[in-house]
């Protein structure tokens, strides 16, 4: 169920339709500004990960920023390599204490490797602790889900996945609303790749609506019921990507961005040095 605002998760907690990624923004000060300009800007919810090596810095702006806590909508996620039961709740609690905070909003299993079974009993655990509000996965496609399903005491409450113009996944995105599961959008605009700002498809539709085509997408993800987290260090960007809640594009400019859909990931992040990790540490999908 969705607000302009706000989607309500399957747990009855309302979730901001759109936060401020900071995936890469490593520079301490950086990323605090970027925060403290997103917050004051609107933004009420930020997306951080353990791996991103940048949770103190997204204390520091939570702490400073003004906004009372309860306010604010923080998520972050549990790395692979800490996942199962006992290191997950032990990686919670370095996450909150590099946050500074008692709980996280939302904490997600960042990849579908390890002991996801144990790993989720851990977070399980978490929410009757009052360490999380919502828990959830990223990166996890059908297949790691319907197993995830058949097994939790609390079902995901997220999904954060690769979604853009070009990867639109909806057999996937339809399966999450079938059961509940809010679709989360990393990388909505593709990272630029592949002249997405310049598409003309992309720029016509936008041109109709008197938006820019980062606006057109955001609108267009918040179409399908998705919530986005675009990231940005640019304080004009930050400010162009909160404001596209009153574009609605019509069903001719659906079917025409649904006709962009590529059917492949642009970033393949199951290949590379992932692939014989797996055989490494013995763990892909295994963990059910």
């Amino acid at each position: 169920m969705t607000t302009d605002d706000f989607f309500v998760l399957n747990n009855g907690i309302k979730m901001p339709c759109r936060g401020l990624g900071v995936f890469q923004n490593k520079n301490p000060e950086t990323c605090e500004e970027s925060i403290l300009c997103a917050i004051n800007r609107g933004y009420r919810m930020i997306d951080t990960a353990a791996v991103y090596g940048n949770e103190e810095a997204v204390g520091r702006a939570i702490k400073n920023c003004g906004v009372p806590r309860g306010q604010l909508f923080i998520t972050t996620k549990l790395w692979y390599a800490d996942c199962s039961r006992d290191m997950a709740k032990r990686a919670l609690d370095r996450s909150l204490k590099k946050l500074g905070l008692d709980y996280v909003d939302l904490y997600l299993i960042h990849e579908p490797y390890g002991w996801i079974k144990s790993a989720w009993r851990g977070l399980e655990e978490s929410v009757e602790e009052g360490k999380v509000r919502a828990i959830g996965v990223s990166n996890f496609g059908m297949a790691e889900l319907k197993k995830l399903l058949v097994q939790a005491n609390i079902a995901p409450a997220v999904d954060q996945i690769e979604l853009h113009p070009y990867f639109q996944r909806a057999e996937l995105v339809g399966f999450l609303q079938q059961n509940g599961i809010l679709a989360e959008a990393w990388a909505p605009f593709a990272e630029g790749k592949r002249g997405i700002f310049t598409h003309p498809v992309l720029t016509d539709i936008a041109k109709k609506h008197g938006c820019t085509v980062a606006q057109l997408i955001l609108a267009w993800l918040h179409a399908r019921g998705i919530a986005v987290i675009p990231k940005s260090v640019r304080p004009e960007r930050i400010a162009e990507n909160f404001d596209f809640l009153g574009i609605s594009p019509d069903e001719e400019d659906m079917r025409a961005v649904a006709a962009l859909d590529g059917g492949e990931s642009l970033f393949p992040w199951d290949k590379g040095w992932r692939r014989p990790m797996r055989k490494i540490m013995g763990f892909f999908h295994t963990g059910f």
